[in-house]
């Protein structure tokens, strides 16, 4: 009877379970649920799994740290790992742990299956390789006797060995869905490629090229995921055939990104192939369903310069260079060299995400706060806002938010931010009583794109638990942006904190068209009005009506207001006209280190 792989699925959240569960019975596999890290790890001996599907974001023990128990059993050190993550940012971190794969939520049916197909294959061709060199060794002590008939049946089975040793390294490397190098084996490359430049070895200087199909989420999005995987490989053999086999490596990076490193021939080598593929693309034409779609890119190139240390940090440049490249509505650049991209990475936000990243590694991130006083009457306890700093490390100089929180959500690594500052302001609660006793509420601003993460609200119900502190005394604060757009997960988010008794703000509220919307279905505690119409509301007779409206609308809604940006006595005295009940700026306090 033919055995069937086994393969676990771990997530704390029963409907993806069941999502995931739905998608993987079309495939002939046994099922293992787990919804918890230390739940798997407890399955790992019984169900002898072939394949793992692993949420990154769980309760107890996350996605990386299950994956690196894992990896520590000899018996299950090389079963497959496919992770499943929301964020660009776990991709690379997911594969340091260990990971095979990944996953991006929201999942597509086709592409999960073709993923685990691709993973159970390679995990097959390993165990038979395995098996197959067990019977070589045991038929040798066996055939000694007769040395004719061992030749003839070890060359033959040889064959097979390296066949099967050839298929899973062209497995390994290339990408399943265009066939071309995958990022793994473009990783690899653009290291060696580094390591030569780096001993100053390197007799040329080599280009990365990044080509961005600006169509694909739109052919991907309305015609389904097989016609997008199918405009990969006809774009795929496209690109192959204009590249140089002898001097340029083409990969798929991820996504609808496609990367060529041209180890020769410089910028006019660049200028060739941007020429050429130009002219192929507007040639191009994908037909799917009897329609025509018209493609373009957008391509850019940099050198690979001495100041490049790893694969990341290329790919990282060249993906802010095509990124202000198409805001700017250019789609075919050249960086000629390492100046031109030396003032790119200084007048753009290029070098944020490793600056950032650094910061969180080397704790060079502060937490500071700033008291926010009552208006209407004296109070005994004191509110303050708690305010992330980051700073230099060469200078020793703070770095305001202003300056990183854009590129922080751009690189998708704002939520580590707040994640950090939530956990220290807490830990330093925990530690002094004095302090913690003598407030009344810390407020904690936390960005959009976290509360739209998956768990970010159950860690922080985990940070109030582990610390110990009352959740009824911390106000976490959104600020109005595009990026909260997702009414049905900020409302788990709100009502989650609403049960650990945590009040939530809507700060900066004024700055947008969509501020009303947010008020009005979304349950917040308090209206914070942006500071860019209370720091001249005693000058300017529009911001005063603006700030009048807003506070009519709060007591309407029975919502009390924090006035930021308050920095004369002039300002305080419109304040208390309209009824404000909190101000908050330089006239009362600057802030300060907690």
């Amino acid at each position: 009877m033919k055995q069937f792989p086994t393969v676990l699925i771990v997530d704390d959240v029963p409907e993806n379970l069941r999502v995931l569960q739905e998608v993987m019975d079309a495939l002939d596999c046994q099922i293992a649920v787990a919804n918890s890290g230390e739940r798997a790890l407890e399955l790992l001996e019984r169900t002898q799994p072939c394949l793992i599907l692993l949420d990154v974001m769980m309760g107890g023990i996350d996605g990386f740290e299950t994956c690196r128990r894992i990896r520590m059993h000899p018996q299950h050190k090389d079963v497959p790992v496919i992770f499943v993550t929301a964020l660009a940012d776990d991709i690379s971190r997911g594969f340091e742990v260990g990971g095979n794969d990944y996953i991006s939520k929201p999942i597509r049916i086709e592409e999960v299956r073709a993923r685990v197909q691709h993973q159970l294959e390679k995990f097959q061709l390993v165990h038979e390789l395995r098996e197959l060199t067990s019977q070589l060794e045991e038929k040798v002590r066996e055939r000694t006797a007769d040395l004719n008939l061992l030749n003839r049946n070890l060359r033959k089975e040889v064959n097979e060995r390296r066949y099967m040793q050839d298929r899973l390294k062209y497995l390994a490397q290339h990408d399943f869905v265009t066939q071309l190098y995958n990022r793994d084996a473009l990783d690899e490359h653009v290291s060696y490629l580094i390591s030569g430049i780096q001993s100053n070895t390197s007799e040329h200087t080599p280009y990365f090229v990044l080509i961005d199909i600006n169509e694909f989420r739109l052919i991907n999005d309305s015609c389904g995921c097989i016609a997008g995987d199918e405009l990969l490989h006809q774009l795929a053999v496209l690109m192959g055939g204009l590249a140089n086999p002898q001097r340029d490596f083409c990969a798929r990076l991820s996504g609808d990104k496609f990367a060529i490193v041209i180890s020769q021939g410089g910028s006019q080598a660049v200028e060739s192939f941007f020429r050429l593929l130009q002219k192929a693309i507007q040639d191009f034409s994908f037909v799917w369903d009897e329609r025509q779609f018209r493609m373009t890119v957008t391509q850019v190139a940099m050198p690979i310069t001495l100041d490049m240390v790893s694969f990341e940090q290329v790919v990282m440049l060249a993906d802010e260079v095509c990124y202000t490249s198409k805001k700017a509505g250019v789609h075919s650049r050249i960086i000629k060299n390492a100046q031109d991209l030396a003032y790119e990475e200084h007048r753009g936000n290029l070098n944020w995400g490793l600056r950032i990243i650094d910061g969180l590694e080397k704790d060079l991130f502060q937490v500071h706060f700033q008291q926010v006083f009552s208006l209407i009457k004296d109070e005994p306890k004191k509110k303050i806002e708690i305010l992330v700093r980051l700073m230099d490390e060469e200078t020793g100089n703070l770095i305001f938010p202003n300056d990183f929180i854009r590129a922080a959500e751009r690189f998708g690594i704002v939520s580590k931010i707040d994640r950090w500052v939530i956990h220290h302001t807490m830990q330093k609660m925990a530690e002094n009583k004095a302090l913690w006793e003598s407030v009344d509420q810390v407020a904690l601003n936390v960005s959009a794109l976290s509360v739209r993460q998956a768990n970010f609200a159950e860690f922080i119900v985990e940070q109030l638990a582990h610390f110990q502190l009352d959740g009824a005394k911390f106000c976490f604060e959104i600020t109005e942006t595009e990026a909260l757009n997702n009414f049905t997960d900020t409302r788990r988010f709100m009502a989650l904190l609403h049960q650990s008794g945590c009040t939530i703000a809507l700060d900066d509220f004024g700055t947008g068209f969509s501020s009303f919307a947010y008020l009005m279905d979304l349950p917040f505690d308090l209206i914070k009005i942006d500071g860019m119409f209370i720091k001249d509301m005693h000058l300017n007779e529009l911001h005063y009506g603006m700030v009048d409206s807003i506070v009519k609308l709060a007591k309407m809604l029975d919502k009390p207001v924090v006035a930021e940006f308050v920095e004369n006595q002039s300002i305080v005295d419109k304040l208390k006209l309209l009824g404000v009940e909190w101000g908050q700026g330089y006239f009362f306090h600057k802030p300060e280190k907690l």
